[in-house]
């Protein structure tokens, strides 16, 4: 009886209709169950006619023309199997193989980024110089469609923000057959060179479908992270991000030394340098040469990310110039092992290798880090603000010494971004770093003048840092697309100032297109920041590989050489007076050596020094600064380099200047490493090229450093930073008293018990020099540059909002 009824109610459905889907599910498994799982794999519909053999099977199915005759009304068609709610992804990375070389040593350090529906969703770990790397890392994930494929990225870790791109490739999840594992291998490609074999890799996944509700807001994938729903996306990205980015706590590592290395070079001994990595972050100590008994007596913090501790990867290198370094041991620490708010002295031995690695580790709480919206951030309650005050009063400047400060940073908006897409448009997203702390927002899509409205807190262990706000473009398919930088000290921040920045160039030189609207507050206590001053300043973790460039070269060159002049010009005046080029001068001169050498004491020194404080202070509170002017030079320097440039590319035959005698000393170094190096035989073309590199970045370097402190101690004087011109004050002023009222024997004997006993009451202190860790602290002219804030057009107003087009 169904089958008659069936080949009745055929009569009066439309011919386009497949015979198969009116038929019981146990009869269509019949003759089209392979068709249908073939189609069902690819997700398509499948539009059939009944096979004549299979009708005749059936017992009598047939196919009639229509007719007048009024049918019998056909029965309900069964319904539809419930449709999962959810799709549990269980995928398991496996191994690459014969991946892409991207490093110069013919290696790779491969990492592997699973994103759906353009977020990215797992990142594996590292595997450094390999490539055929073998991960073993399983993640597992809950979506709400199949509709998205799965996008693998894999790219080179580079010592920092851009890292090389390896290859990509996606997985459709609609072909997948559920609950089964299914092996696959990737082949991965580079769109924009489709011909390159970049190797492959290898996955298994499982897609299990799920009832019920399963939405972790952790690991669930939602379809409103796509572009169309902006407002909830942001508002849903950002708790995923907040998550993702905020720290736990804070490892603090001190490198004290090793012993008992392994002799690397001919000479017998080996030039150590020490890695360390935990996850994303990375760490380089210095280079002790020759000695196989090292101690760096370095410290440095990482960021806790995960709850119940994590793994620090630890390598030690020998480093060789012109070729590559000789590996020499690792290492690992276990974090779960240690109890949190105590130092730990670890001995580990160094396998592989041969020696001793000595460190003290501490495991302390969060620092003060939160990300919120605009609508709700601590210093709008009076009554937290009133806490925060009282906790970096005056009264409490000896409790907690790392704990400087505060600084609150809400992001608002931008306006008039770069257009970065073909599309004329930008996908924007602001990182916001202090330090080694760094936090972003979420993105704005195809948008040029994006609203964020974020709140950063950051904790402040040194008042001199710079606050750094970065505008990016977020980029499916690469690295994202830098728009625009701004830096800001920290001593500079008026707090509650809702205030106009105009975006520079990546190297801060110049400015770019687009404004962005900050609004910061800093809470500090000011004897702690003091005291903070004098010890050694902690380096980024993140920062661009020294590169060789003709004009920073040049421009180096240059700050030495007015550094120098300064210098002589101050020798030929006092020449001068020797000369009697001007005898009211030299009178006048005689008499001062006369009076100065007659009653000199001691404590004259720091009162001497105290005395071009007091005049510059003079000069700048009377309007006579003549801090600009140096500003300028510097500018016009970097102008007149890049003008130089310019016309020597695009000038055949011109005169050169004399700016360029450093060029053509350089060029006489690099003919002399060629030759030196073309008569050794033990060494590659590719090798004696990285070792002129190295030649010319250590030169480079050189150069920068003396120009720096050279121009540091000349901003000390004169005010550029008045904190640290009272704070040199306060210092001189107590030099001054102490030497005056205390014998100079019982200062140097002080001083020397200090020295010698230093070691026997505490062997793992960490050695550093006050006057230039002061020194550190002041920004030479480049950075007064870099920092100096731009004029902006007329138009752009903290408080009126601009109509927020897309376009």
């Amino acid at each position: 009886m169904p089958l008659l009824t069936l080949t009745i109610s055929l009569t009066f459905w439309p011919a386009s209709v497949s015979v198969w889907r009116l038929l019981p599910q146990h009869c269509v498994g019949i003759g089209y169950g392979k068709r249908m799982e073939v189609e069902g794999q690819r997700g398509g519909a499948v539009e059939e006619t009944p096979d004549p053999a299979f009708a005749s099977q059936m017992g009598g199915i047939n196919i009639v023309e229509p007719s007048n005759a009024e049918p019998p009304p056909p029965p309900p068609p069964p319904p539809p199997p419930p449709k999962p709610t959810m799709y549990q992804l269980d995928i398991m990375l496996k191994k690459g193989n014969n991946l892409a070389i991207r490093d110069r040593g013919g290696t790779s350090d491969p990492y592997v980024k699973f994103k759906i529906a353009g977020k990215e969703v797992f990142r594996s770990k590292t595997i450094h110089k390999n490539l055929n790397p073998v991960w073993d890392e399983k993640i597992t994930l809950l979506v709400d469609t199949l509709r998205e494929p799965l996008y693998v990225k894999v790219f080179d870790y580079d010592f920092g923000l851009q890292d090389d791109f390896m290859g990509s490739a996606y997985v459709y999840l609609e072909s997948l057959e559920h609950q089964r594992s299914l092996d696959v291998t990737l082949d991965l490609q580079d769109p924009q060179y489709p011909d390159h074999d970049l190797g492959t890799l290898d996955l298994a996944i499982t897609v299990t479908p799920k009832e019920g509700d399963l939405r972790d807001p952790t690991m669930l994938l939602r379809r409103s992270w796509k572009r169309s729903s902006k407002h909830h996306q942001s508002l849903r990205l950002s708790d995923v991000h907040r998550k993702a980015q905020l720290w736990r706590g804070i490892v603090s590592i001190s490198l004290i030394e090793a012993r008992g290395l392994q002799p690397m070079d001919s000479n017998g001994f080996s030039d150590p340098y020490v890695k360390f990595r935990m996850g994303h972050q990375k760490y380089k100590s210095k280079t002790i040469p020759k000695t196989l008994n090292p101690q760096w007596r370095e410290q440095f913090d990482f960021h806790l990310y995960e709850e119940h501790g994590g793994f620090i990867d630890i390598t030690m290198w020998d480093k060789d110039t012109g070729k590559r370094d000789d590996f020499m041991g690792r290492c690992q620490i276990d974090l779960c092992q240690l109890t949190r708010e105590h130092t730990h002295r670890l001995d580990l031995p160094l396998e592989e290798g041969e020696g001793m690695l000595v460190l003290l580790v501490t495991l302390t709480a969060s620092a003060a880090v939160s990300i919120s919206d605009l609508s709700i951030n601590i210093l709008d309650d009076p009554h937290e603000r009133h806490q925060i005050m009282q906790r970096y009063s005056l009264l409490k400047s000896f409790h907690n010494i790392k704990d400087v400060g505060l600084v609150q940073v809400k992001v608002i908006r931008a306006e008039g971004l770069m257009a970065a897409d073909v599309t004329g448009k930008s996908d924007p997203f602001c990182v916001v770093e202090l330090s080694n702390d760094r936090l972003q927002t979420h993105t704005v899509y195809k948008n040029l003048n994006p609203e964020w409205n974020k709140v950063f807190t950051f904790n402040v262990k040194d008042i001199h840092a710079v606050l750094e706000v970065t505008v990016y473009d977020e980029d499916r398919d690469r690295s994202a697309d830098f728009l625009g930088k701004v830096a800001i000290p920290l001593l500079n921040i008026h707090n509650g100032e809702r205030k106009a920045y105009a975006l520079k160039s990546k190297e801060l030189t110049g400015p770019t297109k687009g404004v962005i609207f900050l609004e910061i507050d800093v809470i500090y206590n000011a004897i702690k920041a003091g005291m903070r001053t004098l010890v050694p300043i902690e380096q980024k973790y993140i920062e661009e590989e020294p590169r060789v460039s003709k004009q920073l070269l040049l421009q180096n060159f240059n700050r030495v050489r007015r550094c120098i002049m300064v210098l002589i010009n101050a020798g030929c005046y006092i020449n001068s007076c020797f000369e009697w080029e001007s005898p009211q001068r030299s009178i006048f001169a005689f008499v001062l050596f006369v009076l100065v050498v007659w009653n000199f004491e001691l404590y004259m020194i720091p009162l001497t020094l105290l005395l071009p404080l007091v005049w510059n202070y003079i000069l700048v509170s009377s309007g006579k600064d003549t801090r600009q002017g140096d500003v300028q030079v510097v500018e016009d320097l970097m102008e007149d380099e890049d003008e130089d440039f310019d016309k020597d590319d695009k000038v055949p035959g011109s005169v050169r200047p004399d700016s360029h005698i450093l060029e053509d000393m350089l060029a006489s170094w690099h003919f002399e490493w060629i030759r030196v190096m073309v008569d050794s035989e033990r060494k590659g073309f590719m090798n004696k090229l990285y070792a002129i590199q190295d030649v010319c970045i250590s030169v480079q370097n050189a150069l920068d450093e003396v120009a720096s402190y050279g121009e540091r101690i000349k901003n000390a004087f004169n005010w550029t930073v008045p904190f640290l011109s009272w704070l040199a004050i306060v210092a001189l002023c107590v030099a001054t008293l102490v030497i005056y009222f205390i014998p100079l024997r019982y200062l140097v004997l002080a001083w020397g018990v200090n020295k010698f006993t230093k070691k026997l009451r505490d062997p793992y202190t960490i050695d550093n020099n006050e006057l230039l860790d002061f020194l550190s602290r002041v920004p030479s002219d480049v950075q007064v540059v870099q920092y100096r804030e731009l004029k902006l057009e007329p138009g752009h107003s903290p408080n009126k909002r601009k109509k927020n087009n897309p376009g």
